[in-house]
């Protein structure tokens, strides 16, 4: 677990920076009017990433049901460590299950990934209404999203593996 957890904490991190930088990218290669038609709106995730925001607004849910108010720094900061505290606790079941079960270390971690994109992004952020609802967001919103994901997946299961590697031997 504690590797898991070590992991988690880590990828959280470097999935920051994948998804910053794969939201670049796909600003890069979208078309100039954002693939957007005049029979269809143009689908365009907020200025700051859909999960920060999530994580933003979970956080003032936590502070109101505490019976605090956060100043807009403190949403920040505080948004940030919903973050990496979901990361970690993700990173540590995962860690939990990782050691019974090969499945969830299917494609070095990608499955894993993958499942935790689509559970959380795309079912759990939307229904605690953190977000709009998926179909409201563009293809690439998703890809950078799911991309994102991957790296973490990844990430978490190769510092577990070799944390473990350097505890037992």
């Amino acid at each position: 677990m504690a590797a898991g957890a070590l992991g988690g904490l880590a990828a959280t991190w470097l999935m920051g920076y994948a998804h910053t930088g794969f939201d670049k990218l796909a600003e890069h290669l979208s078309p100039p009017d954002g693939g957007s038609s005049p029979a269809k709106p143009q689908r365009t995730r907020p200025p700051a990433s859909d999960e920060e925001q999530a994580n933003v607004k979970a956080a003032v849910a936590i502070a109101e049901a505490a019976g605090s108010e956060l100043s807009p720094d403190e949403k920040q900061r505080a948004g940030s460590l919903v973050h990496y505290a979901f990361g970690t606790a993700v990173g540590t079941l995962y860690g939990a299950v990782a050691e019974h079960s090969s499945l969830p270390r299917a494609g070095a971690g990608t499955a894993f990934g993958a499942v935790l994109w689509l559970l959380s992004d795309e079912v759990a952020v939307p229904v605690l209404k953190l977000a709009k609802p998926p179909r409201e967001y563009s293809f690439e919103v998703h890809a950078s999203a799911l991309a994102a994901h991957l790296v973490y997946g990844v990430t978490t299961e190769l510092l577990r593996r070799g944390l473990r590697a350097a505890i037992a031997g």
